[in-house]
């Protein structure tokens, strides 16, 4: 059960005066920056380090994402349970031990590719019980008047920690080994844990009673994301353009590392356009969806995606690195993305119950994220057997099929999202 209060009060007030929100919001903050330099520090440590193969960087990325396959729906089900931000901290002290485990692996010179598979697949297992619970957590503390206030205020400092962190990660990469970054990255969940744990809320745990069998609990979830005439459309293009983009990007630090070797610095410049783009697309999306409407946007950054996603294999065929570089900075420019996020993250929210939060979300999470480690082992065998630039060729072409559930929709001409919740 959710208590008002949080929500009653927050309501009358800004967010820039709510303590907990800025608590919260400063904890996750610096979490992001430190999680960029192990994003970072992950496929440069496999590629060049222990020079993994294609189908290995494949498994890597499979085995960091298979939690949300394996445990996504029963995680929803025990985080409309448990007290959210208990969860989230579990997760990150979690996330911290995985991290630090990397580097003294390394400092003991027994460091191989299947430790970055179970390391990953640990750190997976936790980020799905933290995001899930985060996702759920965000409307039980700000209450659901400042609900797109509150993502556009998250999603902006992660953006701009996706800008900072790797660009300093290609820098302190000049100087240090890959595995020594990932002790930013366990500092930075240990700093958001601690943060988590000075933030107040007014939850209050599911009351025994009022709980029934995990599978019914599982169903009911899954009926709401399946039955929502818009919820249903949504879920299905992410997860489309998920599976699109994860067969790309899969193979994109084998492509900047070896094929064009443009190095760590190359990898960071790369990922820090991407997250530049998505800062503009966090604060412009209120506005945004003001100018063209709060569902037409949806559609429109969908298209435009999978547009900047042609100029990967684009980039793969050019014979210069430097309009390679271009190219890539480019496509990873993620304007569109977070709009498209920030609002049907922001709708969901919106129309679900408080009570089937956590079950919306994982089931969200279960479609839209399932499909990567699916991606992920799909395009390290691609890549390996057809070539680099045929397997992200097809994944760059298959997106433009993905954005058809949101094209053909009524999203197409509403202005405005509904945002009264509807019960199962």
């Amino acid at each position: 059960m959710i208590a008002d209060s949080t929500a009653a009060g927050t309501a009358a007030t800004s967010l820039w005066r709510d303590r907990n929100f800025t608590t919260f919001w400063t904890g996750q903050a610096v979490s992001q920056l430190g999680a960029q330099l192990g994003q970072l520090a992950f496929p440069v440590l496999a590629v060049s380090v222990l020079q993994a193969s294609e189908f290995e960087v494949g498994v890597l990325n499979a085995a960091g994402l298979a939690a949300f396959l394996i445990v996504g729906l029963p995680v929803g089900a025990w985080v409309d349970r448990w007290l959210k931000r208990r969860t989230m901290i579990i997760a990150d002290l979690a996330r911290m031990a995985a991290m630090a485990a990397v580097t003294l692996l390394w400092w003991g010179g027994i460091l191989e590719i299947w430790h970055l598979y179970a390391i990953s697949a640990l750190v997976g297992t936790a980020t799905v019980f933290f995001d899930v619970s985060y996702q759920s957590y965000v409307p039980v503390l700000v209450g659901s008047p400042h609900v797109t206030e509150a993502n556009s205020k998250l999603e902006s400092t992660a953006q701009i920690a996706r800008i900072g962190g790797p660009a300093a990660g290609g820098a302190l990469l000049t100087v240090v080994s890959a595995p020594v970054l990932f002790l930013g990255e366990a500092a930075g969940y240990l700093l958001s844990a601690l943060f988590l744990a000075r933030t107040r809320d007014s939850e209050e745990r599911a009351t025994p009673a009022d709980r029934r069998p995990l599978g019914t609990e599982i169903k009911e979830g899954l009926a709401f994301v399946v039955r929502h005439p818009l919820i249903s459309r949504i879920a299905a293009c992410t997860a489309g353009m998920n599976f699109c983009g994860t067969l790309i990007f899969t193979l994109t630090p084998v492509l900047v590392l070896r094929d064009l070797g443009l190095g760590p610095q190359g990898v960071g410049l790369i990922m820090a356009a991407g997250a530049a783009g998505g800062l503009l697309g966090a604060v412009a999306a209120t506005r945004l969806a003001a100018r063209i409407g709060e569902g037409a946007v949806i559609p429109l950054c969908a298209v435009a995606s999978s547009v900047f996603l042609v100029l990967v294999p684009a980039a793969a065929v050019v014979d210069q690195p430097a309009v390679s570089l271009v190219f890539l900075v480019i496509s990873e420019f993620g304007f569109g993305v977070l709009v498209y996020n920030i609002m049907q993250l922001t709708m969901r929210q919106r129309v679900c119950p408080p009570r089937l939060l956590g079950r919306m979300n994982a089931s969200i999470r279960f479609a839209v994220w399932g499909v990567m480690p699916l991606a992920a082992l799909a395009s390290g065998f691609l890549g390996e057997h057809i070539g680099l630039v045929p397997a992200i060729s097809i994944g760059a072409g298959c997106s433009f099929l993905a954005a058809l559930p949101v094209l053909l929709s009524p999203l197409r001409g509403m202005r405005r999202l509904p945002d009264q919740v509807l019960e199962a």
